[in-house]
C-alpha cells in the first residue's frame, strides 16, 4: 500500500511537471511561416528559378533563425516540397494558436525590368494592381479538389467575389499592418527597393482564414535576372530571411515584451479597449483617462517610412499638417499629429487614412521611449 501511495504521488508531481511545462510553452510567442505553392504547385518559373523552391528555403532560413530565440515557437505550413491547400495553411496556423502568420511568396512580370519587394495584409483595397496580385496567388485553390465547394463557389478570377468575400479581419488589421510595416522598414535598410511604397491591402485567400496579425510578403521578383538570382542564391536567401526575422523580433518584443510571455487572448483587441474606455468615460466624465503629466504617454500616427527625406510641408501629406519626422536605423519615419489623449489618437488616424494612408497605424510614446500601445492603454 505505502509503494501504491509512493507510485500514485510520483505519477501526480509528474502531471503537475508536465501540465507546468504545457502551460509555460502555451504562453510562447508563436509564429506560423507558410512557404507559397508546393509540389506540383510550382507557383512562377523564369529560366530555371522556382518560385516554390525559393520560398521554402527562405522560410527555412527565417525559421532556424528565430528558433534561436528564447520563448519563441516556430509552426511551418510545410517544410519539404508538398501541396498545402490554402485554407489548410491557415487552419494549421489556426491550430496552433500562433501568435502571428507569415506567408512567404516571389514575384514575377512580364516586364523583366519589375523589381522590389511587396508586403500585404488582408483587406478589400480595390486598386487594380493589388487585386492582379491576390488573383495570381488564389488562382491555386484551383488545383485542389472539390474547391468550389471548400471556397462556397469562390472564383479567384473574379474581382467581384473578391470585394464581396466576408471579412473577419478588423480585430487584426492594425497589427498586421505594424508587421508588415516593419517587415518593409528591414527591407528598406538592406537597400531594397520598396515597390510603390508602403503596406498594401489586398484580399488574399491565404490570409483571410488566418484569425491573428497575418503578412503576405513578395519577396521580389525571379523574373527579374539580377533579382531572380540573387533570390535564387543562399546569401541572397540569408539577407532577406534576416531581414523578415529582425521585423518578426521587432514585433514580439514591442507587442509581447522581451519575455514574450503574453498572448493575444491575454491581449484586448482595439475595440475591446475603446468599449472599456468608453464605459469609463461614461462613468466619470470628468476624470481624464490619460494625462500627459503624469503618465508622459504621448500617441502619434505613424504614415509612412522611407529612405527619401521628405519636406515637411502639408503639401506633401496630402494636405495633412503637424507632421513630424525621426531618423532610425537608417529610415525617415513620417508622423501626423501628437496627443495624449487615445481616442483623439484614434480620430488622427481616421484622419489620416480619409487622406490615402491606409496602412497609417498608432504608436506611443512614454517619456520619450517608444512602449506598445496595449502598454500605454494600461
Amino acid at each position: 500500500m505505502y509503494k501504491l501511495n509512493k507510485i500514485n504521488i510520483a505519477f501526480t508531481f509528474l502531471l503537475v511537471i508536465m501540465s507546468i511545462d504545457s502551460y509555460s510553452q502555451s504562453n510562447n510567442f508563436k509564429v506560423a511561416l507558410d512557404a507559397g505553392h508546393g509540389a506540383h504547385d510550382f507557383g512562377a518559373v523564369y529560366s530555371g528559378r522556382v518560385e516554390k523552391n525559393i520560398a521554402l528555403a527562405i522560410v527555412l532560413k527565417v525559421g532556424k533563425i528565430l528558433e534561436s530565440y528564447p520563448k519563441i515557437d516556430v509552426i511551418y505550413t510545410r517544410k519539404t516540397d508538398v501541396f498545402i491547400d490554402l485554407i489548410e495553411r491557415a487552419d494549421i496556423a489556426n491550430r496552433a494558436d500562433a501568435s502571428i502568420f507569415v506567408s512567404i511568396h516571389c514575384n514575377a512580370n512580364k516586364n523583366t525590368a519589375a523589381d522590389g519587394t511587396e508586403t500585404y495584409v488582408m483587406g478589400m483595397n480595390k486598386i487594380a494592381s493589388n487585386l492582379e496580385a491576390a488573383k495570381k496567388e488564389n488562382s491555386v485553390i484551383t488545383l485542389e479538389k472539390d474547391y468550389k465547394q471548400k471556397y462556397e463557389g469562390f472564383d479567384p478570377n473574379s474581382p467581384e467575389t473578391m470585394i464581396g468575400m466576408t471579412l473577419m479581419q478588423e480585430e487584426y488589421l492594425e497589427n498586421s499592418i505594424s508587421l508588415a510595416s516593419k517587415v518593409e522598414e528591414a527591407f528598406g535598410r538592406l537597400g531594397k527597393k520598396l515597390r510603390h511604397g508602403g503596406v498594401k491591402q489586398a484580399p488574399f485567400m491565404v490570409l483571410h482564414k488566418a484569425y491573428m496579425p497575418r503578412v503576405l510578403i513578395e519577396t521580389g521578383f525571379i523574373s527579374n535576372p539580377v533579382e531572380g538570382e540573387l533570390l535564387n542564391s543562399e546569401d541572397g536567401q540569408n539577407e532577406i530571411a534576416r531581414a523578415i526575422a529582425d521585423a518578426i523580433i521587432s514585433y514580439k518584443n514591442e507587442y509581447f515584451g522581451d519575455g514574450g510571455t503574453e498572448t493575444f487572448e491575454e491581449r484586448p483587441s482595439q475595440k475591446t479597449i475603446e468599449n472599456k474606455i468608453k464605459a469609463n468615460d461614461s462613468s466619470q466624465t470628468n476624470t481624464p483617462i490619460i494625462k500627459k503629466d503624469t503618465l508622459g504617454v504621448i500617441y502619434k500616427v505613424q504614415l509612412s517610412a522611407s529612405k527619401k527625406k521628405i519636406a515637411l510641408v502639408s503639401k506633401n501629406f496630402k494636405g495633412l499638417k503637424n507632421v513630424s519626422m525621426i531618423y532610425e536605423d537608417q529610415i525617415y519615419k513620417y508622423f501626423f499629429g501628437e496627443t495624449a489623449d487615445y481616442l483623439e489618437a484614434k480620430n488622427q488616424l481616421k484622419e489620416a487614412k480619409s487622406k490615402g494612408y491606409d496602412s497609417a497605424f498608432l504608436i506611443a510614446y512614454k517619456n520619450g521611449k517608444k512602449i506598445s500601445i496595449q502598454e500605454a492603454i494600461k
